[in-house]
């Protein structure tokens, strides 16, 4: 079981989830991915699963806890909504009952480790905790990254949880100095591996492109073909 979580929003969390999802499918693994709440997202609207299930394939499992229309925290969006809030029991239930028939489980948090679900201030840290789970950083390229990466990195080693590895959820076309320089400083930031660098704009492509570029930028502990070392040099030839 992996938890996913982000050095922020927009950072490319649902991406990297449906890619490493997409790599198990393809070995033949039995994939879940559990999104605890979705927020930002009207009721009968497309979520963040409906994304996975589309550049991942219809072979992956997926389930939903809450959802909330406005685009806040959970616990503020479920404040706002007067509609009830979800605490880790009620997630960490739901991520084990769904391991328990698959091969891997993913859990897809909402912005960082912190970021509260309810109003006693659970977040995605209580939940890996529960669970005893891996977690993947999934973090911007640029400026201002390693910090942010290192700060998550921190509450996860005070919480007693282990960082399986960091990933770039988004490389640009055409990256500056500070992405290409990050490259080599977010291991230590996370103090665990780059454990791959996916292009940005994967979400505009089919799903052949999209499992393919996948292969190309994870592992090989995810089934993929991604060498930090190459890459790095390969970017850095550029600059």
């Amino acid at each position: 079981m992996l938890v996913m979580t982000g050095t922020g929003t927009e950072v490319g969390k649902t991406i990297t989830t449906a890619a490493i999802a997409a790599l198990a499918l393809g070995q033949g693994q039995r994939v879940a991915v559990l999104k605890p709440a979705q927020t930002g997202v009207a009721p009968g609207e497309a979520g963040d699963l409906d994304e996975v299930v589309r550049l991942a394939g219809k072979g992956v499992t997926t389930r939903e806890l809450r959802r909330y229309p406005d685009p806040l925290s959970p616990e503020a969006a479920a404040r706002r909504s007067g509609l009830p809030t979800l605490g880790p029991g009620e997630i960490a239930a739901a991520a084990t009952a769904l391991d328990a028939e698959h091969d891997l489980t993913l859990v897809e948090g909402a912005g960082g480790l912190l970021v509260r679900f309810d109003a006693d201030g659970s977040g995605l840290a209580d939940v890996a905790w529960a669970l005893g789970a891996l977690i993947v950083i999934v973090a911007q390229p640029g400026l201002g990254t390693l910090n942010a990466t290192a700060l998550t990195a921190e509450v996860a080693t005070r919480r007693g949880l282990n960082v399986a590895g960091v990933m770039v959820g988004a490389w640009p076309a055409e990256p500056d100095l500070a992405s290409v320089e990050n490259l080599r400083d977010l291991p230590n930031a996370a103090g665990a591996p780059l454990l791959g660098v996916l292009p940005g704009g994967l979400a505009a492509t089919d799903h052949d492109t999209f499992v393919e570029r996948a292969r190309a930028g994870l592992s090989p502990w995810f089934g993929g073909e991604f060498d930090p070392e190459a890459f790095t040099r390969a970017a850095s030839a550029n600059k």
